[in-house]
């Protein structure tokens, strides 16, 4: 992605371009001192390793705070997750000189260490630090020994149902529980070492995105590979039920993408009312909507080339601070186009085109819906000056622009 931006089922909403070669990743909706936010991580090219910095905005698109790693610490855009409390849940990396032989590695190596950090967003004082390092060796890595290591890769932090934190583990195909408190592992779920047995087709790999859907049930997205080796040929997204008192993992069920499409990297699932799950298939481009049985209720795309790390679904209200704009042109037929654009705001339901001969005299020429971000509209003759309106669905004015005098293009219409 090379811009942040909110769209609709119709088109985008707000946007909002951001520097050459920067991403906006993880982008949502969710709340800080109780009311609704946008909140993005924005930074160098994600992967495995980005740079970045997390971005909280209000309704009317102003920045209310940012977020960065602590302790010397480079922000990772793998998570940026709101607690009730006024903090951050972020992920973070560091290399560290390490000697890898113990996996095969050269003994003068280095290792990439994951780390969680939660962040006082008022303050940006870091209140909790856990590492990959001393918590998980090495040897508990699926990936491919090289230098430096990556063997663990953080991509996801969220709080179970009793406070503490769950902590994805790509390359070790781990979720780990975590005392917020005291950093220490309660249970390994997967991987080389798990403390539960997992029962047929509870099995994952290469996951993203656990998080607690129930007692004693956590919902992840199983790419079914880590981009090195696969276990399923396709990924899916799966809700396990794990039993305390017998250690054991049994499947609830499971979803799929008609395509049996296989993302290599990313992935996610959201809970919607009514039992929905949306469902974001990462590398492939695809996010579909299941119903509570598992049958597909929408499939997207994005446009080749483009994918997204999460997807979300959200109700949002933008109240931007600006005002709307006219962009008019004369056609060489003797027509008017007016894009009618306003950057960030939800409620409008329709535009009112006013025209006029001559300046301070104009009178509506045309209603038409709202079309996504730039709604095009043609217009006969051509006047002098143009404005538009902005309508609710109830024909109420929210805004107009400044009145322009159109251009001339020679494009034909």
């Amino acid at each position: 992605m090379v811009r942040r931006s909110l769209t609709t089922g119709v088109g985008r909403v707000w946007l909002d371009p951001i520097s050459k070669g920067d991403e906006a990743d993880d982008f949502r909706v969710q709340r800080y001192r109780g009311k609704p936010v946008l909140t993005w991580c924005q930074g160098g090219p994600f992967g495995t390793i980005s740079s970045g910095t997390d971005y909280i905005v209000d309704s009317s698109y102003r920045r209310v705070a940012t977020v960065r790693a602590g302790h010397g610490l480079v922000t990772d855009c793998h998570e940026f997750l709101l607690t009730p409390q006024g903090t951050a849940l972020i992920t973070a990396y560091r290399e560290v000189p390490y000697d890898l032989s113990s996996v095969g590695g050269p003994k003068q190596g280095e290792v990439i260490d994951g780390a969680v950090q939660e962040i006082d967003i008022a303050t940006g004082r870091v209140l909790f630090g856990w590492h990959s390092l001393g918590h998980v060796p090495l040897s508990d890595s699926y990936a491919p020994v090289q230098s430096p290591y990556n063997y663990f890769i953080i991509n996801a932090v969220s709080i179970d149902s009793d406070g503490n934190f769950l902590i994805s583990g790509r390359s070790t195909w781990t979720v780990y529980k975590v005392n917020r408190h005291s950093g220490r592992i309660l249970w390994r779920l997967g991987g080389k070492r798990s403390n539960f047995r997992l029962g047929p087709r509870a099995h994952f790999a290469g996951q993203h995105d656990p998080i607690t859907a129930g007692n004693n049930t956590i919902r992840l997205f199983d790419n079914g590979n880590d981009a090195t080796t696969s276990t399923e040929s396709e990924s899916r997204v799966i809700w396990i039920h794990l039993d305390q008192a017998n250690k054991t993992v049994t499947l609830v069920k499971a979803v799929h993408q008609p395509r049996h499409l296989s993302a290599q990297f990313e992935g996610s699932a959201q809970a919607l009312a009514h039992g929905d799950t949306l469902v974001g298939w990462g590398t492939t481009g695809y996010v579909s909507e299941f119903g509570p049985w598992g049958n597909l209720l929408l499939d997207a795309h994005f446009l080749n080339g483009y994918d997204t790390y999460r997807a979300y679904r959200f109700a949002w209200t933008g109240h931007p601070l600006t005002k709307p704009t006219a962009i008019p042109w004369t056609n060489a037929n003797g027509t008017t186009t007016v894009d009618a654009i306003w950057n960030g705001p939800t409620s409008v339901a329709r535009w009112r085109i006013l025209a006029g001969p001559k300046l301070g005299a104009l009178a509506p020429v045309r209603t038409v819906p709202w079309n996504g971000f730039d709604t095009t509209v043609r217009i006969a003759g051509t006047p002098r000056e143009v404005e538009v309106v902005a309508l609710n669905a109830h024909g109420r004015i929210l805004a107009t622009s400044q009145p322009v005098t159109p251009g001339r293009t020679e494009r034909a219409p």
